[in-house]
């Protein structure tokens, strides 16, 4: 099938469109990207002539990021700017690489690093010399060369300057390279690809657009593909985008029927050459638009039938794609952003010292050129005689003018260029530090904590903002069965001796599964209580479980040696369904009409009539079922708020008592649904079924009417209890956020996860509490309604009488936020903020995000739930810019890749979710704690050490360099040196660098060591030793031999060391020297003791005192209620699964004449994957059908 006709674009080749077509939407470009949230923004010319289209084809300026490779597209040659196209179309072929290598697409290979062999050299010294003193260093140089000024050798600076910016390099060099072999361990993994009509096995990097590629169950997929077949039927298969996303559940995929026949026929994939025409590169992650063309015939394409890099494949045996964006043409590095060079807080603040100092210097130089003009005036005619000047061959102004840029040159050792060689090593040994922390292993996996960049330790000791990921981050992506209450009874909790709740410990033996068949290795279970009721045959606690092995949408399935494996869309619910299994009810396989489980030991096949599906707005799911006795239940499982609005009023006292254990649940953080049934009467449900199917074939207000059979049909429940499922915290996590919030670290977590479950891992961190003054909850859908909500937020925060801005003139930003210190002050209480992803959008623009941030920054904690990539770094991009605050971002998945870039530090959690995250990060480690002890250990010992390092040496600098300021009023101001020209050499790199670096390495600051280390006696009397090693050596006979030139003082040393004039005099300096220091000290410390000084005393004072007696077991405080629902579901599989289109052909169970019938379900993919938002419109609880 030929590709479109020339003048015609994929979208008008076979619709109808008006001339003109624009989609756009809110764009924001950070760091000159493309960011994630923007549409393919472009003017479709169609029906045009070529020179008409080249004329008048307009493209959106935010659209630059989607390059057009040079190339013809369908014959027609567009030039969209003098230098750079624009791809507004992609056509690939399928197993055609000499048709699709025409427009010059990118391979699969991906980059991270910043350098190659062959740009290094000269960005790498352009980005050296943007350092202010690194310039100034080379214009001295050339001053140097200058002989009628220079009172000093060229050698002088050249030496530490090469020295320095060789030593930069190199580290620079290095960290690159391990860009490069992180780069090289993602390209070199392997893919199957479909190459001359066999499955070969293939490096990423060489996959090519239009290659076929085979994906086996839980392999990452290596390109954006096109689906075509799949082991499962109807050519379905689940994907895993948590890296994407940062959601959990699995979500459906499905490719077009007539390419599902390919099915694994090798030879008949390998003849497919169906064209694909689509939307050009971009990151939008939920949109795809294309056309596929083969066999005469054309089919649509969406994002359901696309696979994106950075996706898992799921519970799918194997399934072929075709790639249609490779490399960094996929979503995935669309998102990635574009690596920036960060610079900390003290470079910058060093280059506004070097100008500082530089106009210290300068006038220093003036003072001195003045004195030599007055003294060449004065007295300097005496001394012509002997310089054998004529008269008036030198004038005392020029003789200044000279003398001015000699002592410029003399004095540049104010400043030295050492300085930034020893902030290099300085910087390095942190690092290494990091690297080598034992308390940052995680044994488990074997990963060490890692600083892939040696430029930015002292900057995490200045953090003030933390945006952290929730999915793979806070969380361990595991879901635990925890509790649960039934009927009025809690089962779960541990108990001592006395009846007392007590913690779970090692001790403890967890309930013996072992007896039973086809149990949860893992599943642990401490309260022996739930099984003994069971045992007893306790009907309501029967009832119970079987609830739990119906009321789902799992699949299963045996595998080869026989064990059943559940397919779960949802970790929620495969939490549940493997709970019931393990206590005796165990989910064995469904078809579209049955249901069929086995109730301790005893299998029984449940007819199934409805299923009632799950949505953000009913926040509940029902299944209609009839047992082999001919009972029909409902059984119904949800949020609490809303299901015990349905309850039956005798639930009353059941309720209340309910209630109390999920405000317990709740209050330990534990995700809580609620659990009940009702008993149907067969007449009434077969007249609600009639209207049902009624309801399906209608044409107008089809949901409307579905929505009010539901509601009608869920009433008058009867109340079995709840659950409480754990999602479970990484190790340390709550303890992490309450040091990182002692600290006054502001904690912000952006995730794309739901509302309630991200508001329910709030409450588990303790970022969120029931002792907070208020939540504010931002749920607009329009900038009205979201600035309306902002506004109230900020009268509760403030007070009526606000005086504060609304923010509506974007010019006075900065001056109002300015002001937030002095607001935070004012603001007492704990307050949080929770808004969703599409309200944030709103929000972020420009009149509403000063808003915003001026609400945010008053609360303790933020929650952006729903967010996109790109919502993620406007957030970290918006408080960098207004907050001027050191922020850091943190997150495990490729979703988190932009905030990482974005943020001053980038960290990567080693996690689940691939190495995207890593590869983009600054620090990486494998457990969320570790950061604890990266900020509050490394970093600040980190500033500390370069703050007193930088005091130190610029001390020492001084001293050494105003001598010649001194020296000039004994010596005519004529610019002589008092040291030689090596020692002024060897004085900052040599002489004086090992005390300062080992103050700068090892200096520790609450447990300051009050004596000499071993490595202060090494350091010290090493550079005493190394001092008079050299001078004795440059003062001997045999150096004087092979340089006399160089070295004419032969013998100084020897002769000037043997009076005891100058060994008193050095040990009266070293005295007068120490001695103010030591005094100070001493009454610092008794006086005005510091924070290291109490600490230091505290501690001996523990030694003499008793250990501390072992701490309690801590038990958290029952909160007051609130609902802890969070189910991580989506709608539409209960469509899917009553369709029949994901289960293999099996023969079907006796029925019992209440069969459903098939209604039509064809658009059960599109309604699966349209209501995947928290925006779905609500609908009204009252609007029921009288039967």
């Amino acid at each position: 099938m030929a590709p479109p006709a020339m003048g015609q674009s994929f979208m008008s080749a076979n619709v109808k469109k008006p001339l003109f077509h624009k989609r756009s939407n809110q764009q924001e470009v950070i760091g000159g990207e493309i960011g994630v949230g923007e549409e393919l923004s472009y003017l479709l010319l169609v029906n045009f002539s070529p020179i008409h289209r080249a004329k008048c084809r307009i493209i959106n300026e935010a659209t630059r990021g989607y390059l057009l490779r040079s190339g013809e597209r369908s014959g027609v040659t567009m030039f969209c700017s003098e230098k750079k196209s624009l791809e507004v179309e992609r056509i690939v072929k399928a197993n055609d690489h000499e048709y699709n290598e025409k427009f010059q697409y990118a391979d699969n290979r991906i980059h991270t690093s910043k350098y190659s062999i062959l740009t290094f050299l000269p960005i790498n010294l352009f980005e050296q010399f943007q350092r202010v003193a690194n310039a100034y260093f080379l214009c001295l140089l050339i001053l140097q060369l200058i002989p009628e000024i220079s009172s000093l050798t060229w050698f002088t600076t050249i030496v530490p300057l090469v020295l320095v910016i060789t030593m930069t390099a190199v580290k620079d060099a290095t960290d690159d390279f391990f860009r490069h072999k992180s780069d090289n361990q993602v390209n070199n993994r392997q893919s199957e690809v479909l190459i001359d009509s066999k499955l070969q096995n293939e490096k990423w990097m060489n996959v090519k657009v239009g290659d076929i590629i085979k994906l086996e169950n839980n392999q990452f997929v290596a390109a954006d593909l096109l689906l075509l077949s799949s082991s499962e039927p109807h050519g379905l298969c689940y994907v895993e985008t948590a890296e994407l996303d940062g959601e959990t559940n699995l979500k459906v995929r499905q490719a077009l029927s007539v390419t599902s026949e390919l099915g694994a026929d090798i030879s008949r994939l390998a003849r497919f050459d169906g064209i694909v025409v689509c939307e050009a590169p971009n990151n939008k992650l939920d949109k795809f638009m294309g056309l596929l063309s083969w066999k005469d015939s054309k089919h649509s394409l969406n994002n359901e039938k696309i696979i994106l890099r950075g996706c898992i494949l799921r519970n799918t045996s194997w399934c072929f794609g075709m790639v249609i964006f490779a490399g960094p043409d996929t979503k995935l590095m669309q998102n990635s952003g574009k690596t920036k060079f960060k610079r900390t807080s003290i470079d910058r603040l060093m280059n506004t010292l070097v100008l500082w100092i530089f106009g210290f210097l300068i006038c220093l130089g003036i003072i001195l050129a003045i004195g030599n003009s007055i003294w060449e005036s004065q007295i300097g005619d005496q001394f012509r005689t002997f310089l054998f000047w004529n008269e008036g061959e030198k004038s005392s102004v020029f003789s200044g003018f000279l003398t001015f840029w000699s002592y410029i040159i003399i004095l540049n050792t104010v400043v030295p260029i050492s300085l930034y060689v020893s902030m290099e090593v300085i910087r390095l040994g942190h690092s290494y530090f990091i690297n080598w922390d034992r308390k940052m292993y995680y044994s488990q996996k074997a990963i060490p904590a890692e600083a892939r960049t040696t430029t930015l330790n002292e900057e995490l000791g200045q953090i003030e903002y933390i945006f952290s990921d929730k999915t793979g981050t806070l969380t361990q992506n595991i879901m635990t069965f925890k509790r649960c209450s039934i009927n009025g009874r809690i089962y779960g909790e541990v108990h001592d001796a006395l009846g007392q709740k007590t913690e779970v410990t090692q001790e403890k033996k967890p309930v013996d599964f072992s007896v039973k068949s086809q149990v949860g290795r893992e599943f642990q279970f401490f309260d022996h209580s739930l099984m003994e009721s069971i045992e007893l045959g306790d009907p309501k606690v029967h009832e119970f479980l079987r609830l739990l092995t119906l009321c789902h949408t799992v699949m299963s399935e045996e595998n080869s040696a026989g064990e059943l494996i559940y397919q779960v869309q949802s970790p929620d619910e495969g939490a549940l369904v493997t709970a019931a299994r393990n206590f005796g009810f165990i989910f064995k396989s469904r078809t579209p009409d049955t249901i069929t489980i086995e109730e301790l030991g005893t299998p029984v096949t449940y007819q199934l009539l409805a299923i009632l599906d799950f949505n953000n707005t009913r926040k509940r799911m029902s299944v209609i079922v009839q047992n082999p006795e001919g009972q029909i239940k409902l059984y119904s499982k949800g949020a609490d708020t809303i299901l015990f609005e349905k309850l039956h009023p005798s639930n009353e006292d059941l309720l209340s008592l309910t209630s109390d254990h999920l405000s317990e649940f709740a209050g330990e953080g534990l995700r809580t649904l609620a659990i009940a049934y009702r008993d149907l009467d067969d007449k009434y449900f077969k007249e609600w079924h009639k209207m049902l199917e009624d309801a399906n074939a209608a044409t107008e207000e089809r949901d409307e009417r579905i929505a009010g059979l539901y509601e009608e049909i869920e009433r008058d429940l009867m109340l079995l209890g709840a659950t409480a499922v754990e999602d479970k915290l990484q190790e340390g996590v709550i303890e992490t956020v309450t040091s990182l919030s002692l600290a006054n670290i502001k904690i912000w977590v952006l995730t794309g996860d739901k509302q309630e479950t991200a508001i329910n891992i709030g409450y588990a961190c303790n970022m969120l509490t029931d002792d907070m003054n208020d939540i504010f909850v931002i749920a607009g859908n329009t900038a009205v309604e979201v600035r309306e909500e902002l506004r109230k937020a900020k009268e509760n925060l403030f007070g009526q009488n606000s005086n504060f801005s609304n923010g509506h003139v974007v010019g006075e930003k900065k001056q109002q936020l300015e002001l937030d210190s002095v607001v935070e002050e004012t603001v007492t209480g704990d307050y949080a903020l929770i808004i969703n992803g599409h309200s944030l959008a709103h929000a972020l623009e420009s009149d509403v995000k000063n808003d915003l941030l001026e609400l945010a920054c008053m609360c303790k904690t933020v929650v952006c739930c729903r967010v996109t990539p790109l919502q993620k770094a406007q957030v970290v991009e918006l408080v960098k810019k207004y907050r001027n605050a050191v922020t850091l971002a943190i997150g495990d998945g490729a979703n988190d890749v932009s905030m990482i870039k974005s943020a001053h530090i980038g960290v990567g959690i080693s996690g689940q979710e691939g190495l995207q995250a890593v590869l983009a990060s600054d620090y990486s480690f494998a457990q969320f704690r570790y950061l604890q002890r990266l900020l509050l250990v490394h970093g600040r010992w980190s500033y500390f050490r370069m703050c007193k390092f930088l005091c130190y040496f610029f001390y020492k600098n001084f001293a050494f360099t105003l001598v010649h300021f001194w020296f000039g009023f004994f010596c005519g101001f004529s610019a002589q040196t008092v040291y030689d020209q090596w020692f002024i050499t060897l004085f900052n790199i040599v002489y004086t660098s090992l005390p300062v670096l080992a103050m700068g390495i090892f200096d520790q600051i609450a447990l300051d060591t009050s004596y000499w280390t071993f490595i202060n006696h090494v350091f010290i009397w090493g550079s005493i030793a190394i001092y008079f090693s050299i001078l004795f050596a440059m003062h001997s006979n045999g150096i004087f031999g092979i340089f006399p030139n160089q070295f004419p003082f032969v013998g100084n040393a020897r002769h000037s060391l043997t009076q005891k004039c100058i060994w008193l005099v050095i040990l009266l300096t070293t005295v007068a020297s120490v001695m103010p220091v030591v005094a100070f000290r001493f009454l610092k410390v008794d006086l005005y003791p510091t924070l290291s000084d109490q600490i230091r005393q505290r501690q001996k004072a523990q030694k003499k005192a008793r250990p501390l007696s072992s701490r309690r077991p801590r038990t958290r405080r029952s909160s007051s209620r609130r609902s802890g629902y969070a189910f991580a579901h989506q709608e539409g599989y209960g469509e899917l699964i009553t369709s029949g289109k994901n289960m293999r052909a099996k023969n079907p169970p006796p029925t019992s004449g209440l069969e459903k019938t098939h209604y039509n379900s064809t658009s059960w993919i599109e309604n699966l994957c349209k209501k995947t938002t928290d925006t779905v419109s609500s609908i009204s609880q009252d609007k029921t059908v009288k039967l």
